[in-house]
């Protein structure tokens, strides 16, 4: 089993290492655990031994006896305890620390890698799959331990005491391994695609959730139901499968473990009736306790060997999620106080590297100056943005801020510089207040009230429950998408920034308001370099520099005016914008 999965294996040990003293302080208390459960048949048979007549029984010996069982439960009981704490312990600590890297590690990737997963994926991943692995890793703590060393000292005990059963029960017993090697190559492939069906499943659940407008705005609610239920359907195929080679393990190992009673019981009786004081009642007793015993480790470990393969099935996911390559570090970059200059000098990029997109981009920017992007959908305007964040890696070129190279500063010292408004809102789940100050944590009361005055939040903010002070979900719950909207702006103008973006910053806002909000946005923009991406071209019409894009390219730039004067693709644009 373990040999198949050498890498996964390699990286639980190496997440299980800083718990090594716990682990063996664990496997102590399995050692006394095992010493005290054996010792309660040897007990027991030598308390039958006493009992040879109605008129011979040792009372003061079985007394003695009945002691020490007592206590032994009692350490029995004891130890127990203390073991399932501390294997408690030992996993939540494990699934702690895995969730930790796995969140730090989505804080780490690069977005290329991010677009291109389902969020229902990852987030199976960190949630349901760290579980399981959590669950299997407790079963083997809790069982493998103490079934491996129940087999080791039964046997030796059953040796020292008559070494033909031992023989018999040794000879019998590779069949349980055998069995369960045999199941256990089977379950591995099947638990690891259940795994995947489950991301696959709770990432259309997500999906599906986050966009149930949508769906009930066209009618999509059987076609949903429709595919859900085919993934459910695969689910459920692949599970009986990977549930029906697991579930043979149990009984089968059962099987031999009955064919193990039996040998023994057959054999022991044989000894007694031809071999007298080679075996005693007592003794038969207890080596038939033993051979019970014997096989429960056995259904443990099968039990545990199936738990195991779904948990490294789960493990190898989370792995695959933490081994993903993440940003570079950036200890030797800069940390930078920009003044707003901006250069794009021989620019190519392309998400996808067998169609070209961004080619030989070149565009000056100076401190102060409102720079509008325009063009039609998929030219390359929010592409650009990306660039200009360090979202993406251009493929070639370079992109200077005041005369630093892009490549040189630190991501963290970049973004600090920028404040950033895009046309799909984020907001987080707590207070209308915590997520204005998300991007300034720092900003006093008044600082807010202004923001909010110039973006005319006031008048609906003063409607809800609460004010500011009002807990809504991430996805803004009872506002409208402009009111989300606003106060994302309001969040932006909350951070003194040298340099602004604004990607389609008022499209979700009726004209009446983006009037008043584009006042707004005049002050805030004024001494700062604004890039800003709008499809409603009347929001542009006084930027310094309008760059008119075409797939990738730049094809006119220039003022408003200049622009409509030329007569070119712009004057299209506009006209198409404002037939009459």
């Amino acid at each position: 089993m373990v040999k198949k999965h050498p890498s996964t294996f390699k990286m639980v040990l190496k997440q299980l290492k800083p718990m090594i003293p716990l682990i063996i302080l664990s496997l102590l208390l399995a050692i006394i655990i095992v010493l005290a459960t054996l010792l309660f048949p040897i007990l027991i048979g030598r308390s039958i031994d006493l009992i040879i007549d109605i008129d011979n029984v040792d009372f003061i010996k079985l007394s003695h006896y009945f002691i020490i069982m007592v206590i032994d439960v009692l350490v029995l009981a004891m130890t127990n305890w203390l073991m399932a704490i501390i294997n408690n312990h030992i996993v939540y600590k494990v699934n702690q620390k895995l969730r930790n890297q796995a969140i730090a590690k989505i804080n780490n990737l690069p977005l290329s890698y991010l677009d291109n997963q389902e969020k229902g994926e990852i987030v199976s991943r960190i949630i349901s799959d760290i579980d399981t692995f959590g669950d299997g890793l407790l079963l083997g703590f809790s069982q493998f331990f103490t079934g491996i060393l129940t087999i080791i000292l039964t046997l030796a005990i059953m040796i020292y005491y008559n070494i033909y059963i031992a023989i018999l029960v040794f000879v019998l017993t590779p069949i349980s391994f055998l069995v369960a090697k045999i199941i256990s190559s089977k379950i591995y492939k099947k638990f690891k695609e259940q795994a995947t069906i489950k991301g696959e499943q709770t990432g259309f659940i997500e999906e599906m959730i986050n966009n149930q407008k949508i769906v009930q705005a066209f009618s999509y609610q059987k076609e949903n139901e429709v595919k859900f239920e085919q993934i459910n359907m695969k689910l459920k195929d692949v599970s009986l499968k990977a549930n029906f080679y697991s579930s043979l393990t149990n009984p089968l190992t059962r099987f031999v473990n009955a064919l193990v009673y039996a040998g023994v019981a057959i054999l022991g009786t044989i000894l007694i009736v031809t071999q007298q004081g080679v075996l005693t009642a007592g003794l038969l007793t207890t080596f038939l306790s033993y051979a019970n015993q014997y096989g429960k480790p056995f259904n443990e470990i099968s039990g545990v060997i199936t738990e195991m393969q779904n948990s490294l099935a789960c493990a190898s996911r989370i792995f695959e999620l933490l081994n993903q390559k993440e940003l570079p570090n950036e200890n030797h970059l800069l940390d930078v106080d920009l003044q707003g200059n901006v250069l794009l000098k021989n620019v190519y990029f392309s998400y996808d590297k067998n169609k070209s997109l961004i080619e030989d981009f070149n565009i000056k920017v100076t401190k102060g100056q409102k720079v509008a992007i325009v063009g039609p959908t998929g030219c390359g305007k929010t592409t650009l943005i990306n660039l200009l964040m360090k979202f993406y890696e251009v493929d070639s070129g370079n992109i200077y801020y005041d005369d630093y190279n892009l490549k040189d500063i630190k991501t963290n010292s970049l973004r600090d510089n920028i404040g950033m408004v895009l046309q799909d809102t984020w907001l987080k789940s707590t207070s209308i207040k915590e997520n204005l100050c998300f991007g300034n944590p720092n900003a006093t009361i008044n600082e807010i009230n202004e923001a909010l005055e110039k973006c005319n939040c006031q008048s609906f903010i003063k409607q809800l429950p609460n004010g500011i002070d009002t807990i809504i979900n991430e996805d803004g719950g009872m506002l409208s998408t402009g009111q989300k909207q606003l106060l994302c702006i309001a969040r932006v103008m909350l951070c003194k920034k040298t340099i602004l973006i604004l990607d389609e910053a008022t499209s979700n806002i009726d004209t009446r308001l983006e009037k008043k909000v584009q006042e707004a946005f005049n002050e805030l923009m004024k001494n700062k370099t604004s890039f800003i991406v709008a499809h409603r071209l009347s929001t542009i019409v006084n930027a310094d520099v309008i760059i008119v894009m075409k797939d990738g390219h730049i094809v006119e730039i220039g003022n408003h005016e200049n622009l409509l004067k030329k007569k070119g693709f712009y004057f299209e644009l506009y006209h198409s914008q404002f037939e009459s």
